[in-house]
Order: C-alpha cells, then structure tokens, then sequence
C-alpha cells in the first residue's frame, strides 16, 4: 500500500518536474514567462490528439513537446523582438493557450488511449521499497535525466555560464559580446518545450483522456517551485514531490471519506504553493539566487 501511494506522488510530480525545469532555464537566463499554464494544455492536446491518431504514445510526447515550443516562440517574439512586457505578455500566453486547446481538444473529448506504459528496471524494480523509484514510465526518467543534465549544464559549461551571465547583467553581457536576445530565445524555447512535455504528461500517463483546462493550475505551481528551488534544479525535484504529495493527500483524503470539507481539501496544493512563497520570501531577498535581470527587457544600444 505505501509504495502504491510513493508510486503515485512520484507520478503526479513528473509534469510538475517537466515545466518547473524548464522555466527555471528560461528565468535564469532573465526571462519571466506567465504562460507556462498556457504551453502546458497546448501540449497536453497536441500529446493527446497525435497519440490518438496514430495510436503511438512516443509521437504524442514529442507533438507535446514540439506544441509547447511553438507557443513559446509566439512569446518571445514580442517579449524579445518587440520588448513587450513580461508579465502581460505571459499572462496573455496563458489565456490564449486555454482557449486554443479547448477549440482544438473539442473533438477529441470522451475519447482515451492506452497512454505509456511502465519501464521496471530488472533487479533494481524487485528490490524493497526504493524498487518503486524503478518502476516509472519512460518520460519520468527522462525528466529525472533533464534535471540533472541543465544542472550540470548550467554550473558546469560555459554555455551555461553565459545564460547565467545574460541573466544576472544583459548589459554586461553584450558589452562581451554575446547575443542577449539570441540566449533568451533559445532559453525560452527550452521552457516552451519542457513544459509541452509536462502538459503530454497527464493524457498520456495520469489521465489518459482529454479534457478542456485539464492541467488544473500545474503550471502556476510550477512558477512557484521555480521560487521554492530557489533557481537551483536539483532542488526542483523535492520540490514537486513535496507538492505532489500534497495533491495525493487531498485525494486520499476524499476517498476515504475524513471528515474535512471537499472544498478545503481541493485547495490544499495550491495553499501550500501560498505558503512555501511567503516562508521563502520572509527569509529575505539575499539568501537565494535570484537572477538579477529576472523580468527586464533588453534594448540593445548599439
């Protein structure tokens, strides 16, 4: 039974993990995006729909992936080419992407596929208790591998001391020579595609089903972990489970029939997110990294 629940939350946390990630490069590299809620359905949808109409789980990941780019891309267009502001732009990016896939998942709703099935490791999925962290679904480890790849990349190549750079000080990074709007692009394009792989994660393992605004805020969490992991990915990781657990639990809880209020117990993720950003908050802007440039356009000046 406990390692059923274990396995659960384990699961739950993989999209949380996918989009977090990928905004955490996006924001490192000076660049805000709001709209993760919004890339996160337009994968879910492109997932679901390719899924169904080829009947291959594996084409609906990258369709997830690819849908969520795309999105990304429109934003930075204005955001980079156009220095729109951030935050609007973003907020904007989320409600376009929840009507679009609505219009476009119409069709597609009361239909269900077999979604992606398990990968148990041998030996290591038969082992007592942690066997359960080898029992995943191919894109579980694949956002394990993700987070400990933009970990490295980011700390340990110049690559991504350069992203680092163009996020702390655009200004002195183009004073170098380095295109700032080029990095930011393929920043925010990284976030876009990451968070069109959390959003193909729930039709294709979690729900395998579509429906309209199906992501139920995963992507304003994933904001929040950026914040709680302090931008720093390995952090990302406990981070979700934290907030998966806290989702598992409301649902426990209703199945069991505790004594609490449905209403109460539905809003527990997303009180937990209120309250993990006003404890990080209290401890003081000093003592986590925030990139400095984090929301400021660029204009270059020569």
């Amino acid at each position: 039974m406990f390692e059923e629940l274990l396995l659960t939350i384990l699961l739950t946390s993989v999209p949380l993990i996918l989009a977090a990630t990928g905004e955490l490069v996006a924001e490192r590299s000076g660049v805000l995006n709001l709209g993760v809620e919004g890339m996160m359905l337009m994968g879910a949808v492109a997932a679901f729909g390719a899924a169904t109409l080829t009947g291959n789980p594996y084409l609906g990941i990258i369709s997830g992936g690819v849908a969520g780019m795309l999105v990304a891309m429109v934003f930075g267009f204005f955001v980079l080419g156009l220095a729109t502001n951030q935050v609007a732009t973003g907020l904007a990016l989320t409600i376009f992407g929840t009507g679009l896939s609505g219009l476009i998942g119409a069709p597609l709703v009361g239909k269900a596929i077999a979604g992606l099935g398990a990968l148990p490791l041998p030996f290591l999925a038969d082992m007592p208790l942690i066997g359960v962290f080898f029992r995943l679904d191919a894109l579980a480890y694949l956002a394990v591998a993700l987070v400990v790849a933009v970990g490295y990349w980011l700390n340990h190549t110049q690559a991504g001391l350069v992203l680092r750079s163009v996020g702390i000080n655009h200004d002195s990074a183009h004073a170098l020579g380095y295109s700032v709007v080029r990095v930011r692009f393929f920043a925010v394009c990284f976030g876009g595609f990451m968070a069109g792989l959390g959003g193909a994660y729930l039709p294709l393992v979690l729900t395998p089903h579509w429906s309209e605004g199906m992501t139920a805020g995963r992507g304003w969490i994933a904001l929040a972990l950026v914040v709680f992991a302090s931008w720093m990915p390995m952090r990302v990781m406990i981070g979700a489970v934290l907030f998966g657990g806290v989702t598992i639990l409301q649902l426990l809880a209703q199945a069991r029939g505790w004594g609490i209020p449905s209403q109460f117990l539905s809003m527990l993720p997303y009180f937990a997110t209120i309250m993990v950003l006003v404890a990080i908050s209290s401890r003081g802007r000093g003592q986590f990294t925030t990139p400095a440039a984090l929301g400021k356009n660029f204009l270059a000046t020569r």
